[in-house]
């Protein structure tokens, strides 16, 4: 399970350091793709194969489900780490997520999720003023 947030810093070539607390989890090669709400997801080899399953169970016939499918799978690359923990982050995805120089790797119970710094301060923000109503929203939800 991957939990925290860490402040990491990209070079010019497109790597970025991998926390030490989730090296052991994803092992030295893993999946990156698009993510939503302008990020990148990151999945173990065995949690991609279960993503995998899911999404291309969705059915052909209907054009969301195919938008989605072309939306991440077309993203998907997959990356291994260097003696220094560092994945090299192809330009698509530093593109799609905006990608700068401070970066922003968070845990997600079973995923990973890199992210631009201001854009993740401002996503938080806008979280932190709603989280209470979030949480009222969400059906079934209890802790």
């Amino acid at each position: 399970m991957f939990i925290g947030q860490y402040n990491n810093k990209m070079d010019s070539k497109g790597r970025l350091s991998m926390p030490i607390k989730f090296r052991e989890f994803l092992g030295n090669k893993f999946i990156i793709t698009r993510g939503l709400d302008c990020c990148l997801f990151g999945y173990t080899i065995e949690e991609w194969q279960k993503i995998e399953n899911k999404i291309k169970s969705l059915p052909v016939t209907k054009k969301n489900a195919r938008s989605f499918q072309r939306f991440f799978f077309s993203g998907a690359v997959e990356v291994e780490t260097d003696k220094q923990g560092r994945i090299n982050i192809p330009n698509s995805l530093i593109e799609h997520a905006n990608l700068k120089k401070e970066c922003i790797v968070n845990g997600v119970s079973n995923r990973i999720e890199i992210w631009n710094k201001d854009i993740w301060e401002k996503q938080m923000e806008e979280s932190i003023n709603t989280f209470e109503k979030i949480a009222e929203d969400l059906e079934d939800f209890d802790f």
